[in-house]
Formats: C-alpha cells, structure tokens, sequence
C-alpha cells in the first residue's frame, strides 16, 4: 500500500479555473472519500492522480514518488470506474486476467491472484461467464475484482456505485468496506452519496467549487461541520438555517433570538464568537423536536413517516420552514399546530463568510 500526497495541484481549461491549488496528504492504508456536488471537481481530481487527466500545477506523489510525468500504468494504481468497462467477449476470468498477462505475469502467477481475489469478491462460482450473464452488482464485482487482482499501491474508485439499484447498492458498499478491512489497502473513492460517504470513509474530504471546506471523520464533519457548506451538504435532512441575532448574556455562552422571537443561550463560547456579524443559527432535525411541552410554535405541513424516524416539516411564526422529528410512533398529521423544543447544546451559529462556530 502506498500513501499520496497532492502539493498545490492545479487544474485549468483554459481560462476555466476548476481547481485552483489543493494540498492534501493520504496515509497507506486509509480509506478517502472524495464527497461533493457534481461539478465541485472531485472526478478531475481523481483523474489526475490516476493520470488520465494531466495537471497544470503542482505535484502529486504516490508511495514518496512524483507521478505527474508518468503514465497512468506506471503509477502503481488501478481504477474502477462508474461503468464497468467489461470485454463482452471474454470470461469472467479473462477479463481480470487480460491486464495481468500484458505486462507478462506467468500464468501460475494470474491463477493465484484470480482464484484469490473471486474467492474475496464471492466471483469463483462465475468465473466461467460472460458479462451478460451477470447482473449490475456481478459486473462490478467484476471490475472491483480486475482491480484487485493487479496488487497496485492504491485503489481509486469513481462513482462505482452509481449505477446500481438501491438494495444493490447497500450490498456493494459493505462488500467494499470488507474488502478493505481484508486488503488494509490505500483506497480513494469518489461520491456525491453522503450514504457512502458515512459508511465507508476513514476521512471524508468534502470539496466544494474545486476547493477542500473540510477534512474529517464522518462523525466529525456531521458533529462539528467546519462551514455552512459543510452543514448543509452533510445529512439528511439538510440542516436547518435560521438567521439569528445576538442578545445580551448572563454568562460565557452566546444568546440568540431567532426571527420568530424564539431565545436560546447556545453552548458557543463568546470568546469564540469574536466580533462575527451576519449571523445563521443551525440545527439538525434531531436537535429540534415535536415536544408538548415545547415553547416554539408552528404548523405541520408536511410529515414523513420513514419507520426508523418521523420527520414533520414545520412553519413556524415568521413563515420559516424547519424540519423537526417527532417520536417513532407520533400521531401527528399534517395541518397540526404543534410546539417544538430546541436542544439549545446543540445549535450551531455562522458567521456570514459561513464559519462555523459550536458549542465547547
């Protein structure tokens, strides 16, 4: 396993700046998920590391070597793409052979690291097939499998899941988790399914407009997101914003009041806070519940009953929409008034350049 390091990586078409200098260090053996919105520039970036796409700045180091003048098959890598890419034509077996017998590998040699691999991804049963006589998750075991098989220092995958049903989908991730428990192998995986992101990530590096807003565990770009972009793209649902004004406060903690009149003493320190100006509170939707005794007002609109979890869309007095949960098995419908209760411990403020600020 090889560790990659990008020093102010640059990437632009012609006057088009789609990455303007990213650092960003990969230890052997960790598992990075390059998460973001289409267009933020996560495929460029794994493209250049894997040398389809050529750089036009800095560098970029795999295993303590430059690779930016090398061709992709001297990099040491392999690729699993969105689209499977099989050889219709060929086997299962010949497909994860074919790229080991071009650069010569004995036959014995391919044997062992085919039946090895087929037996890992669960392919030896299909080894004797041809591509349209699997199914979308085969094919792409296929292709995982065509990668393993090359034992390079460093896996990269783009968007390998997005094809794929949803139940389908689930199954491949967690046979990809496994896989790298049993590998320990250096993997860079590219997505804009946070799902995937949570699951599989060692750290998440959320990328926005071709610049990193943050790297992190899962839990801690979740609990402690470090921009407004962070909070709002992490979760589901999005995080609530509500614009917030600083009122006096009796004590270390900074006090809000939210545009429905609503008070809170957040667990934010002051010091922290400084002089931002232009503030946004925000709350998860579990952080803010459906509570008889909750002292907010608003209107049900909307409810969603998703078994593990209900979630009501909510108006409140100043017209604000927010999304609160209620208990699993609430009665609530929508058209219902309903009183809410802020876990003021958890409520996250923003200044207006959108840094983060939480409580201590």
């Amino acid at each position: 396993m090889a560790g990659i390091k990008l020093n102010g990586v640059m990437k632009r078409y012609g006057a088009v700046e789609v990455i303007p200098d990213l650092s960003l260090e990969i230890e052997p053996g960790e598992f990075i998920v390059f998460l973001g919105p289409s267009g933020c520039g996560k495929s460029t970036l794994l493209r250049m590391i894997a040398g389809l796409e050529p750089t036009t700045g800095g560098d970029i180091q795999i295993g303590n070597r430059s690779v930016v003048n090398l061709p992709p098959g001297s990099r040491n890598i392999a690729m699993v793409f969105q689209h499977y890419a099989l050889y219709p034509h060929m086997t299962v077996r010949d497909n994860m052979a074919f790229g080991l017998r071009n650069i010569g590998i004995k036959d014995a040699e391919i044997d062992r690291r085919i039946n090895e691999a087929a037996r890992m991804l669960e392919l030896d049963k299909l080894l004797a097939r041809k591509p349209v006589q699997l199914s979308g998750g085969q094919r792409q075991r296929v292709a995982i499998g065509r990668a393993v098989v090359k034992e390079p220092g460093a896996f990269l995958f783009d968007e390998p899941l997005s094809n794929l049903d949803a139940a389908l989908r689930t199954r491949t991730r967690v046979e990809l988790a496994r896989l790298h428990q049993r590998l320990k192998a250096t993997m860079v995986f590219v997505t804009h399914d946070q799902v995937e992101a949570m699951t599989l990530a060692t750290r998440i590096v959320v990328m926005n407009q071709g610049r990193i807003e943050q790297v992190g565990s899962p839990i801690e770009v979740y609990r402690r997101p470090a921009t407004r972009f962070v909070a709002g793209f992490i979760g589901s649902p999005a995080m609530n914003f509500l614009p917030a004004e600083r009122v006096a406060s009796d004590d270390d903690r900074v006090a809000i009041r939210l545009g429905d009149g609503t008070q809170l003493v957040t667990g934010v320190s002051s010091r922290t806070l400084n002089g931002a100006t232009g503030l946004t509170a925000g709350v998860r939707a579990e952080s803010l519940l459906i509570d008889p005794a909750g002292s907010v007002r608003g209107r049900a609109d909307v409810v969603e009953r998703l078994g593990e979890r209900t979630l009501a869309y909510v108006t409140l007095a100043d017209g604000a929409v927010v999304v609160a949960e209620a208990q699993r098995d609430s009665e609530v419908n929508a058209g219902d008034n309903v009183s809410l209760r802020y876990d003021a411990s958890h409520v996250h403020l923003f200044d207006e350049a959108g840094k983060a600020y939480h409580a201590i």
